[in-house]
C-alpha cells in the first residue's frame, strides 16, 4: 500500500519566511523516497489544513505536526480541518510531553490518517538543538567551554510549551557535552534577558526552541539578551554580552536535521522509512573546518 508524509504547519499571511523551513524539511524527506507522496499543509497559507488530504494520492497517510509543543493548534485545529472522524485528545495518551500517534479515518476521503504528535517534543530534537550549536559555532565538537541555553515561551503562553523546553534542556545536561546547560524564558524566570547571569562560561550558544524565524527570534530575543539595542542593525556571532561571546543560533527549525524528526515521527507510527533516517542523519552532518595551512 502506497504511504504518503503530510507536514502541517502554521504558516503566517505577514512573514513568508516562516513556512520555508516545512518546504525545506519536505524536500529533504522527499528526496530520500521513503514515501510516495510529500505534502505540505498550513493554517494560514496555501495548501490549507482543510484541502491538504485531498491533494494526497495515498491511501496511508501519516500527518506530522511542526510545531513545538502539544497545544491548540496540535489538539484542535488540526484535527478539525482533517476532519478526523472521532478525535479525542485522550487517545494520545499524553501527558503534554509523550503524544505519540493516534488513527482515524478522514471523513471526507476516507483516507487513514496516523495523526503524530508534534516534531518539538519527540527525543530526536535534542539532536537537532545539539546540530544547531555546531551549525553555528561551525564544530562538530562543540561543548567543552560551552554553555547551552534553550530559550521559548514560558507556560503564560502554553504550560507545555515550557514543559518541551525543560525537557530537551535536561536531555542536552544529561549528555554531560556542555559545562553548563539552561532553560531560559522570554515570558517568566529564569528570563533570556538575564542569559549572563546564569552562566560563568565565556561561551554561550542560545538556541530557540521555535519551528521557524520570526519576530521573536529575529527581534526580541536579539534585543533583550543585549546582542544589539536595535535588531535592524544586526548583530555579529558571536556577540559580546557583559562579558560573554553569545552565539545567537537562531529558531531550532531551522536546522536542516529536522527533516530526520519528521521520518522518525512518521517511523515510531508505523510508516516504512527504510534508511532515510540515517540517510539524513548523514547528509545534514557539520563539516568539520578545515585546517589552516
Amino acid at each position: 500500500m502506497s504511504q504518503a508524509l503530510v507536514v502541517v504547519a502554521h504558516g503566517s499571511h505577514l512573514n513568508p519566511d516562516s513556512s520555508a523551513p516545512t518546504h525545506e524539511h519536505a524536500d529533504t524527506v522527499r528526496a530520500t523516497g521513503a514515501f510516495d507522496e510529500v505534502r505540505t499543509g498550513f493554517w494560514k497559507e496555501e495548501p490549507n489544513l482543510r484541502e491538504v488530504l485531498r491533494t494526497v494520492d495515498a491511501e496511508e497517510v501519516y500527518v506530522v505536526p511542526m510545531f513545538i509543543s502539544e497545544g491548540y493548534f496540535t489538539e484542535q485545529v488540526i484535527p478539525r480541518e482533517l476532519r478526523l472522524e472521532g478525535w479525542d485528545v485522550a487517545d494520545w495518551e499524553s501527558d503534554g510531553l509523550s503524544a505519540d500517534v493516534a488513527t482515524y479515518a478522514a471523513t471526507d476521503t476516507g483516507q487513514t490518517v496516523h495523526y503524530c504528535g508534534p516534531v518539538g517534543t519527540h527525543g530526536s530534537m535534542t539532536d537537532v538543538l545539539v546540530r544547531r550549536a555546531e551549525s553555528v559555532t561551525g564544530d562538530p565538537d562543540v561543548g567543552e567551554g560551552f554553555g547551552f541555553a534553550v530559550v521559548g515561551h514560558g507556560t503564560e503562553r502554553n504550560e507545555n510549551s515550557a514543559k518541551a523546553i525543560e525537557y530537551h534542556a535536561g536531555r542536552v545536561r544529561s549528555m554531560d557535552r556542555f559545562d553548563e546547560v539552561e532553560a531560559l524564558y522570554m515570558d517568566e524566570e529564569p528570563e533570556v534577558d538575564d542569559l549572563p547571569d546564569h552562566f560563568g562560561s565565556e561561551d554561550v550558544v542560545l538556541v530557540p526552541l521555535f519551528v521557524a524565524d520570526g519576530f521573536h527570534t529575529q527581534e526580541d530575543i536579539p534585543e533583550d539578551v543585549g546582542l544589539t539595542d536595535d535588531y535592524r542593525t544586526g548583530y555579529d556571532v558571536p556577540a559580546e554580552v557583559a562579558g560573554h561571546r553569545v552565539w545567537y543560533a537562531g529558531a531550532v527549525g531551522t536546522e536542516p536535521l529536522l527533516a530526520d524528526v519528521l521520518l522518525e515521527r512518521a517511523a515510531d507510527a508505523g510508516a516504512d522509512v527504510g534508511d532515510a533516517v540515517e540517510d539524513v542523519r548523514e547528509t545534514t552532518r557539520v563539516a568539520a573546518p578545515e585546517a589552516d595551512d
